[in-house]
């Protein structure tokens, strides 16, 4: 399916609400070919969002691009534009966060509240990587939790902050791991000796991440002004936490 049809298609996916893209494909369900009687059983489900026009649009494009299409195929078509841009629309793809003061500008969360969100939706598996670690024990409570239902927790921090400290009382229910740049391989750009481990990622079964300026402390959480981002999509975050795997299995 291609041209003017597929673009149609893929305009109704983001346009049309669940309520009225469900009666969308019922109506192209029950549909052998297009027809007038098609056209006006799809401007009956949505009359008050002036849709009249891209049902008649639909029809003439499937009558001429893909004439031998029955409706099941439309209402998949239509069905599959709709999750995918579900899936990729900039609400859910990136939501901003911020610590200490917050403004009118837009729309925002908490560091101190989403670094718990993140670290309950993991059902499999959790990265957690800092520079500095301290007074997070709700946070350290939480990564608990996440052990105790068989959560695998893997926690990557900066040897010279002593940051594993606030981790000890996990000993042996998760994996941490120390970047020390005197075991690390040299930069990539510089050639030189490998910098500190100074990113901060909290990652859920490679599906969602919080990615930002906030270590692990009291202060970031709640005081500092810090900017983050949540992510979500298994594309980008699972590059992610692989990269920072990659990092950890060499000499963390």
């Amino acid at each position: 399916m291609s041209g003017e049809l597929a673009q149609l298609l893929a305009e109704l996916g983001r346009r049309l609400p669940p309520s009225q893209l469900s009666g969308w494909t019922e109506a192209l369900r029950l549909a052998a070919e297009p027809s007038p009687e098609v056209v006006s059983r799809l401007a009956r489900v949505s009359p008050a969002a002036g849709l009249g026009a891209q049902a008649a649009a639909l029809c003439r494009l499937w009558g001429t691009e893909e004439p031998a299409c029955d409706g099941r195929a439309l209402a998949l078509a239509l069905e599959t534009a709709a999750a995918q841009y579900g899936e990729c629309r900039p609400d859910r793809v990136a939501q901003l966060v911020v610590s200490g003061p917050v403004s009118a500008a837009m729309s925002l969360r908490l560091t101190s509240s989403v670094v718990i969100d993140v670290i309950r939706a993991a059902h499999e598996s959790l990265l957690v990587v800092s520079f500095a670690a301290y007074g997070v024990e709700n946070v350290v409570e939480e990564i608990r939790r996440a052990a105790r239902r068989g959560v695998r927790v893997d926690i990557l921090l900066e040897r010279s902050t002593a940051a594993a400290r606030v981790f000890e009382p996990l000993k042996g229910k998760v994996r941490v791991m120390q970047w020390d740049r005197d075991q690390r391989p040299p930069s990539a750009d510089s050639g030189g000796p490998a910098g500190s481990l100074h990113a901060k990622l909290i990652a859920a079964d490679r599906h969602t991440a919080l990615v930002g300026s906030a270590n692990l402390t009291d202060r970031a959480l709640k005081r500092n002004i810090e900017l983050g981002v949540i992510l979500r999509g298994r594309e980008t975050v699972g590059r992610i936490v692989d990269h920072f795997r990659a990092l950890a299995g060499n000499g963390g």
